[in-house]
């Protein structure tokens, strides 16, 4: 338990920095671009790479590599160092081909993403260009994950969750010193952010460099697909991936949906979002990304016992921190999006509406926070299948709620939605969870 709580205490340190400046970018944000037809392209076009990014990045990279590299690294250094340049240059070739791909077809994809902003003249155009501009964003993430599987796997969290704030820094300070320069030409200032998310991802990835260093990596040119270790990772990686593209193509066709919704309503439900992620990443992804590690020490010690003493401890850290958190949030949700929000174009309108759908978010906080500490229990284990199933059965819930709340409630179907799905989700989860730990007595 105390390996853990340090752990979380370093890391949520790291992503309290992050947040804070997270929370700064979107003040940044609505304050230089409020709630417009612009934005509404932004948000559509820079979730492509991010719908990308959950396939290649953080999640299945984590789930992944974390396990398996933690075996190697019970053998050797140099053991540890080749799976690790291995998987390195499998992202460096496999993610920079679709980085390639997605430049070259970058209109087509906003097409199809965004196809409802068509009914609007110049939207989608837009939406096409911006799509252009924040495609390499994806392969500089996914360097950025494969660095903090790298800390974690050495027992280091600080650096790799405090290297989202070079990413908020740059997101920030780009577009506040490109916003005059395009204003000044007639141009949309909605680009000056679209380079600042890409530069601040590279950014998020240099950071971690020098750690990884210190820490006794030492890249050789390697690729060996048939390496038994790489095997076991890719094992692990097709069914996280999997299940992750089946989430992502409900996320791909909720943005789809929201397209048709009231204008304005993707911005609205994104500025909620990163709201809800401030104790999700404070508390939720820091108990996770600890325990991973942590976990898959003691699975492969064979030390079932201390592995369901430890998940129960930190199954009741994450509760103990969020459900407090989600309720003050929920509670002050009008006032609290206006403190942050409610600045230069951003009105009370827009207020109303994302406070509204921010309620909607809160009341899964709890329950997608505790979903990333139980799969870990799967991951450590080396199955990712359960995890995907039960994956799968969550989508099939949402988009059922989405399509049957669309009409009576709106945009705040989604919300709503999303939440609901996540109690599902876990709850599949922890019923499968004995075959793993034992019987669990959760007091």
């Amino acid at each position: 338990m105390e390996d853990i709580a340090r752990g979380v205490r370093s890391f949520t340190i790291g992503t309290a920095i992050s947040r804070v400046l997270g929370l700064v970018r979107e003040m940044v944000f609505a304050l230089l671009f409020g709630s417009s037809r612009s934005t509404d392209a932004f948000n559509a076009a820079f979730r492509i790479p991010n719908l990308l990014r959950d396939l290649f990045a953080e999640t299945s990279l984590s789930a992944a590599f974390v396990p398996v590299l933690t075996e190697e690294k019970a053998k050797s250094k140099s053991e540890e160092n080749l799976l690790a340049s291995n998987i390195f240059t499998t992202l460096l070739l496999v993610v920079g081909a679709v980085t390639i791909l997605g430049l070259i077809f970058c209109r087509p994809l906003a097409s199809l993403v965004a196809m409802g902003f068509n009914q609007i003249p110049g939207k989608l155009s837009l939406t096409a260009n911006l799509t252009f501009i924040t495609f390499p964003f994806l392969l500089f993430v996914s360097l950025a994950a494969w660095a903090m599987s790298y800390h974690n796997t050495e027992g280091s969290f600080f650096v790799p969750s405090v290297a989202p704030a070079f990413f908020n820094v740059f997101s920030i300070a780009v577009p506040l010193a490109m916003f005059g320069w395009y204003t000044a030409r007639g141009g949309d200032p909605i680009f000056g952010a679209a380079i600042g998310v890409t530069i601040g991802g590279l950014m998020q990835f240099l950071i971690q460099v020098p750690g990884v260093f210190r820490l006794g990596f030492r890249y050789r040119f390697y690729l060996n697909w048939h390496d038994p270790q790489f095997r076991k990772v890719m094992a692990l990686f097709v069914p996280v991936a999997i299940g992750l593209a089946g989430s992502r193509f409900n996320v791909f066709v909720n943005t789809i949906l929201v397209s048709y919704q009231a204008e304005r309503s993707m911005t609205w439900l994104n500025y909620a979002y990163r709201i809800m992620h401030l104790p999700l990443g404070l508390f939720g992804i820091a108990v996770g990304a600890v325990a991973l590690p942590r976990f898959s020490r003691l699975v492969l010690e064979n030390k079932r016992e201390e592995v369901q003493l430890a998940f129960k401890d930190s199954l009741k850290m994450v509760f103990f921190l969020t459900v407090p958190s989600s309720i003050l949030i929920a509670f002050f949700s009008y006032p609290l999006t206006s403190l942050i929000y409610q600045h230069g174009r951003f009105g009370p309108a827009d207020t109303l509406a994302v406070s509204q759908a921010l309620i909607l978010y809160t009341l899964g906080i709890p329950f997608i926070s505790a979903l990333r500490n139980v799969a870990s229990v799967f991951y450590a284990h080396q199955d990712s299948k359960a995890p995907m199933y039960a994956s799968f059965i969550s989508i099939g819930v949402n988009l059922a709620l989405n399509l049957a709340l669309m009409k009576p409630v709106g945009f705040l179907a989604f919300p709503l939605s999303a939440s609901l799905a996540s109690i599902v989700n876990i709850a599949v989860l922890i019923r499968w969870l004995p075959g793993k730990i034992g019987n669990l007595e959760l007091r």
